[in-house]
């Protein structure tokens, strides 16, 4: 099945993020940064922690199930004393210790797809947020814009009013036109804050003057986007990755259980003095499972493994419609987007002007003057929110398809 819609050809995708970005952050100061600033995160410093007493687990997995053990004896019989020495060593004779190592090392896989899916959630977090904060900013810039333009025609009214140009109903008009910004404005700002606070939760050294979105967006070309490539983004998507890898555990912690459910022998050996006699001795004793063989943990284990396995692929076909809708997603705010910077070019300072001449002239009264202020503000603001969303559904889409992680690496094979 095809994922990506031949029709993004030439798709010109903003990613937000800079050429080199985590796949060689030597190569740029701002992408090294942006790594550094993630792996601060709480949940990313747990993660790795987490990674880190797996690999201990596996570490410990590959050496002996069993220690021997010391045997010691000591009594005295009338004027006699006995004593005995000897040592006993359990055998691992159904290689359980083979069989914990290979679920320790499903287990690291896990963890270390766990690691990686988190972080490119993190990341696509991080963007996401310099995102919104970049469309906050200019919506806070359009509102106060407008503010100081009301605040100046108002200046204005109130000279042509004491001149008896204009009448008592513009200077109400402006005042309460006024008032709505001023309320707009606020809720600009705060969002503002609101975008700036998110930012630094997830980058804490963030500052409002460092650079770590690029000026210009990158055209990529998905033509070049095989099939192939399709199908192995999706098999190797780190959420899918990680799914499959605790399959893998259910299926070896399964042989485990399996495994403990058989008995193993106890060889031993002793020596020691029993009066004028030597004493030497064998021991052997083995387990007998009579009152309780452990079928049913066995069983269930198996039925973990079955879930285990269910959920694999539930996760693999979820992730699939997720790259669908995303890749639907970006191709409509891809279409809309360049069709409005196309209608706009160099439209919103023309209009601004023309409005302004129109109102000063007589040709437009106050009331029509203001409500194409209005207008051309929500015009703007408009703009600007689906330029955001267009930037927005960019990262998702490289989260959907698990390449946020090798940005410079998926660019270089889809840009040429």
């Amino acid at each position: 099945m095809t994922f990506f819609s031949k029709n993004l050809t030439g798709a010109i995708l903003a990613f937000s993020l800079s050429a080199a970005a985590l796949a060689a952050p030597k190569e740029n100061a701002s992408d090294s940064w942006l790594v550094q600033q993630i792996n601060k995160h709480p949940d990313i410093v747990a993660a790795k922690e987490t990674m880190k007493a797996v690999f201990s687990q596996a570490q410990g997995s590959k050496k002996a199930l069993y220690n021997p053990e010391l045997v010691t004896g000591y009594e005295r019989e009338g004027n006699t004393n006995n004593f005995e020495i000897g040592f006993s060593q359990k055998i691992d004779w159904w290689d359980k210790r083979e069989a914990r190592e290979q679920q320790a090392n499903f287990s690291l896989t896990q963890v270390s797809k766990y690691f990686s899916s988190l972080q490119q959630v993190k990341i696509s977090q991080a963007l996401q947020a310099l995102i919104s904060y970049k469309a906050s900013k200019e919506q806070a810039t359009i509102a106060n814009e407008q503010e100081q333009q009301l605040t100046t025609l108002l200046e204005i009214v109130e000279q042509r009013q004491q001149t008896g140009d204009l009448g008592q109903v513009d200077a109400e008009l402006t005042y309460l036109s006024l008032s709505r910004i001023l309320n707009n404005t606020a809720l600009a700002q705060v969002t503002l804050k609101q975008a700036v606070v998110r930012v630094k939760e997830l980058l804490p050294d963030w500052t409002a003057d460092r650079k770590v979105l690029p000026a210009q967006g990158m055209v990529i070309n998905t033509d070049n986007v095989s099939q192939l490539m399709q199908q192995e983004w999706l098999n190797t998507h780190p959420a899918v990755l990680t799914a499959k890898a605790q399959w893998q555990v259910s299926k070896a912690q399964a042989q485990v259980v399996l495994l403990n459910t058989k008995t193993e022998p106890t060889f031993g050996v002793r020596a020691g003095k029993v009066g004028q006699d030597t004493l030497i001795g064998l021991d052997f004793s083995m387990p007998l499972n009579i009152r309780n063989d452990f079928s049913e943990q066995a069983r269930a284990a198996n039925q973990f493994a079955n879930a285990a396995e269910s959920t694999y692929r539930s996760v693999f076909r979820q992730q699939k419609f997720a790259i669908q809708a995303s890749q639907e997603t970006l191709l409509s705010y891809q279409k809309n987007y360049l069709r409005w910077v196309k209608l706009m070019q160099g439209r919103g300072k023309r209009s601004e002007d023309l409005l302004a001449k129109q109102w000063q002239s007589g040709d437009m009264s106050t009331t029509q003057y203001l409500l194409a202020l209005q207008q051309r503000a929500a015009g703007l603001s408009a703009g600007i929110e689906l330029k955001s969303q267009y930037r927005l559904s960019q990262i998702d889409w490289l989260l959907q398809v698990g390449q946020l992680g090798q940005t410079s690496q998926a660019i270089k094979q889809l840009s040429h």
